[in-house]
């Protein structure tokens, strides 16, 4: 037996389960189905076929959920941070454990191939690790001294959040969100992607079989219409914590806003890579496929708008496009795909739209523009190069998200930093250059949360994640993490005498 088909045995074998028992919510430390019995067929996206049937929870699921992490907030929130941080730890150790079921099953549910879905647990496991580490600090302050006075901050967990997370990289940006949620001492009600609802199944249950108390982490699928819209309209849920696109972000700004939820967003990006010829321009090259061909092109932070110096834009797009038709697309489970099929084929639909747009538009399609052929018959889309566009049409200004790359040329570094902004979103950007005061003084210029020069998307956790303008609000990672997740408390203890107005004596 060869490695893939030895992968396609291992995968059902962790499939059966839901595809036998289905996905049901978990909520209060139980699995029940939804409180109307209404459920809804997953489909995987490699054939179109049912993984599993789910709960469709609706406005009763999240109001029982929220009243069970309400009376499980005072408790949870008093534990001590060393007690929090070993039972985190205890869920980073149980993702381990389960990380091949957890890679094979995520990697069914969405349609993204094994070779980087073998490391979204483990990174998932990283995430809980470090937020656990600074669970003991996190309510931690300042002492701020006046005259005749001491102020003392400190923090508290705000109370129990939501978080509504989405369907490409599910459970990597579901420990993203929750384990700081966890280590600042709140409690939360989870409402994942309805296109990819398996694996929040899977994590939920580890932190329960970890230990976890009931009702502090609870469960429910469902449609934004119905559960999401729920979630953020709920009087006890104190914050919401998304990661989407950014129309669902201004939805649910309206939705919280009766309660005055806080909110914190990571939404869509249109970003740009910009290439100057002074660059190491095979590194700028293959860091530019890496960053829009991997994870299928349905990632936030990818690479979709190539702007290159004139003088070397039509050879660094060939080079590109020479490297995108070697790109392989297959099932995501065999070992030498990079490409696999998108989510759905809602979603799918919407990519392919943009090749005609593409072509009435006046572009060049230099590369794939098409349909794939796969096993299966699923969403299978070529890696696609765009040439030949100006800034004002559609496939450079809109979000595809997928496989698709729009490359433009720039006359100078003025026009290059024009080209790069005038976008509505500003969630990452990519520069290469050796010139390193260009690069200093063209990244101060930028409208983008995060910037890597000379480099694709390396995260390093401790550092701040998020965007500008329709890209989001507010930043993950870090001690940035816990200023959502808490409140900020002063209290000012006099130190002296002072005199005291005195009215009405």
């Amino acid at each position: 037996m060869g490695a893939f088909e030895d992968n396609l045995a291992r995968a059902e074998n962790y499939l059966a389960r839901f595809r036998d028992g289905g996905v049901a919510n978990l909520i209060d430390g139980e699995t029940v189905p939804a409180d109307d019995g209404a459920t809804f067929e997953s489909i995987s996206p490699v054939d179109l076929k049912p993984l599993a049937t789910i709960a469709r929870g609706k406005a009763t699921d999240i109001d029982r959920a929220a009243k069970a992490a309400k009376a499980a907030f005072p408790e949870w929130a008093a534990m001590p941070g060393e007690a929090r941080k070993k039972l985190l730890h205890k869920i980073a150790d149980a993702i381990v454990a389960r990380a091949e079921e957890i890679a094979f099953v995520e990697s069914m549910d969405t349609g993204q191939a094994i070779r980087f879905m073998s490391k979204a647990a483990l990174r998932g496991a990283e995430n809980f690790r470090f937020f656990a580490d600074r669970a003991p600090s996190a309510r931690d302050g300042q002492s701020l001294r006046a005259p005749g006075q001491m102020n003392v901050t400190t923090r508290m967990p705000i109370g129990p959040v939501g978080i509504i997370t989405p369907w490409n990289t599910p459970f990597m940006l579901s420990t993203w969100k929750i384990a700081p949620a966890l280590a600042a001492g709140c409690t939360l009600v989870h409402k994942p992607a309805e296109f990819s609802p398996l694996t929040a199944r899977l994590l939920v249950e580890i932190a329960e079989e970890a230990g976890l108390p009931r009702g502090v982490w609870n469960l429910v699928n469902g449609f934004g219409e119905e559960a999401g819209k729920a979630l953020t309209e709920h009087p006890d849920i104190k914050a919401i914590g998304f990661v989407g696109e950014s129309r669902t972000g201004s939805a649910i700004m309206k939705q919280g806003a009766d309660t005055l939820k806080r909110v914190h967003f990571e939404l869509g990006g249109k970003n740009p890579v910009i290439v100057f010829a002074d660059a190491d321009l095979e590194r700028a090259a293959d860091a530019t496929v890496f960053m829009i061909y991997s994870l299928n092109g349905e990632r936030c932070t990818s690479s979709s708008r190539l702007l290159v110096e004139a003088s070397i834009h039509d050879a660094f797009t060939a080079k590109v496009a020479e490297k995108a038709k070697r790109i392989r697309v297959g099932h995501p489970l065999d070992p030498g795909t990079v490409v696999g099929p998108l989510i759905h084929p809602v979603h799918e639909k919407k990519v392919l739209s943009y090749f005609d747009i593409a072509r009435d538009e006046g572009a060049t399609i230099a590369v794939g523009g098409a349909k794939a052929d796969g096993p299966g018959g699923g969403c299978y889309v070529a890696p696609t190069l765009f040439t030949g566009a100006r800034n004002d049409m559609r496939i450079a200004r809109e979000e595809i998200f997928g496989p698709v790359l729009t490359a433009m040329p720039f006359a100078d570094e003025a026009e290059a930093l024009a080209l790069a902004n005038d976008v509505d979103y500003g969630l990452t950007a990519y520069l290469w250059t050796s010139d390193i005061t260009r690069a200093l003084r063209f990244t101060d210029a930028l409208e983008a949360g995060m910037i890597w020069v000379n480099s694709e998307n390396v995260r390093h956790l401790p550092t701040p994640f998020g965007g500008v303008k329709q890209s989001g609000i507010g930043r993950d990672g870090g001690d940035w993490s816990f200023d959502f997740y808490m409140e900020t408390k002063n209290v000012a203890f006099a130190s002296a005498a002072h005199a005291i107005p005195k009215l009405g004596g």
